[in-house]
């Protein structure tokens, strides 16, 4: 190996494994919180934590009203919208649309396919656990499946985080791609919240979900980091021809 190869490869290796070991380490603790938190729950041991956190978004004497002004729980209704399928149904489509336009085939199909899995995995995980939901206050949202994980909280942390790492691949500025990022974490915060308001979650299905939706977006993102190409045809052409002048 001459010494150019030497260099070009050392180099590699300090931008690329570090930040490789970091994203593993980060998957395996996120793995092994998820597991304790639903070997906690199967047991019954979060119950009273749930309980307490649910009972103190009501009304004492009054279950069936929450706390805070009258248009908060409007606001609440708009904002667990968002985590609904049919939104990001239509929110994956037309970014996949978008790519698909800018000619980013790759991420595009790959997009597409993280979110769609995410889906999936989030109903497995719904069936193996099997929890009822909380019947500790009137829901104030009609609801009919299972409890665990939040659906609400790991679809659109799925959805919005995946779709914030990977086009966030796309963008030219650090700052776009921090605001992306920030965007999309910020959108699964509240709309996990949103659910617990509501009655329809314990919190510990809400954390299950959060911790869920971010393991798969962190994984789909290094997947994605080591072999999916974001920039278009084009400009990788272009970007060749202006490394060779």
């Amino acid at each position: 190996m001459s010494e150019v190869q030497r260099r070009g490869f050392l180099t590699r290796l300090t931008a690329y494994e570090p930040l490789t070991l970091i994203t593993l380490a980060s998957i395996a603790g996120g793995l092994f919180l998820l597991q304790r938190l639903t070997s906690e729950v199967l047991e019954g041991e979060t119950f009273r934590f749930d309980e307490a956190i649910l009972l103190a978004l009501r009304r004492p004497g009054e279950l069936a009203v929450p706390i805070g002004p009258g248009w908060l729980t409007h606001a609440v209704d708009d904002i667990t919208a968002l985590g609904g399928i049919t939104v990001l149904s239509l929110l994956t489509a037309l970014i996949t649309t978008y790519l698909l336009f800018d000619r980013r085939w790759p991420i595009a199909i790959f997009v597409f396919s993280s979110v769609l899995t995410g889906w999936l995995a989030s109903a497995l995980l719904k069936v193996l656990v099997a929890r009822p939901r909380p019947d500790i206050v009137p829901h104030l949202a009609e609801v009919s499946d299972l409890s665990f994980p939040s659906g609400h909280a790991m679809v659109s942390a799925v959805t919005y985080l995946t779709l914030g790492a990977l086009v966030a691949r796309t963008q030219r500025y650090p700052s776009t791609r921090i605001f992306v990022m920030a965007a999309g974490v910020f959108l699964a915060v509240i709309i996990g919240l949103s659910r617990i308001y509501l009655g329809v979650h314990y919190p510990t299905d809400v954390f299950a979900g959060w911790c869920a939706g971010a393991l798969w977006a962190l994984g789909c993102w290094l997947i994605s980091k080591r072999f999916i190409p974001s920039r278009a045809p084009d400009e990788a052409v272009e970007a060749g021809n202006g490394d060779s002048r």
